[in-house]
């Protein structure tokens, strides 16, 4: 495995699981014009669209420079790499260096919960990035919501669910964003 950044741009929206979540009714989520994905890295279902969110998926190798053993801590590099692309922009960005706290519906929805190197503005997640291990290294997925109506994902995967304000979008251009996480990356 190579150091790796890659933009994701989904070609249809989906709902997209953590590895160990439940499966969704299929036919609940094509309803609502859906599809079904999974991910191999954990956490919380990400609601996706072409423009929602921007997705970043960064490959580090084991034995990198910025390598951290220790998985908790593995990801505050690039959640400060993260937060810097955000404060260039003028976001009040912070990084959460704590646990994981799923509080009430964090382990069914991405943006619900609080992970390590996961990014905050005014209080609600504006980047939230999950991990797969393997030998040669490490893949981050990060996520970056452009904008936030929580009813359909709270739908198939955690009915009931008040989530109206636990993700921030960020309205700052795509290429914007990823030029100012390249740079804070390049200056780490």
């Amino acid at each position: 495995m190579a150091r790796r950044l890659d933009v994701l741009v989904p070609s249809v929206p989906a709902v997209v699981l953590g590895s160990t979540q439940p499966e969704v009714d299929g036919a609940a989520a094509a309803a609502r014009g859906l599809a079904v994905v999974r991910r191999r890295s954990g956490g919380g279902a990400v609601l996706v669209a072409p423009d929602d969110p921007l997705w970043v998926d960064v490959d580090l190798p084991a034995g990198d420079r910025r390598w951290e053993d220790d998985v908790g801590r593995s990801f505050l590099w690039l959640g400060h790499a993260w937060a810097a692309a955000l404060r260039r922009h003028g976001l009040d960005a912070t990084v959460h260096d704590g646990r994981f706290e799923p509080g009430r519906w964090g382990r069914e929805v991405c943006f619900a919960g609080r992970g390590p190197g996961e990014v905050f503005v005014d209080g609600a997640k504006a980047v939230g990035i999950a991990q797969r291990r393997t030998r040669g290294g490490a893949r981050f997925q990060c996520a970056v919501p452009r904008r936030w109506e929580p009813e359909a994902l709270g739908a198939l995967v955690a009915p009931g669910a008040d989530l109206g304000g636990v993700a921030h979008p960020v309205a700052v251009p795509s290429d914007d964003l990823v030029g100012a996480l390249l740079d804070a990356l390049t200056e780490r």
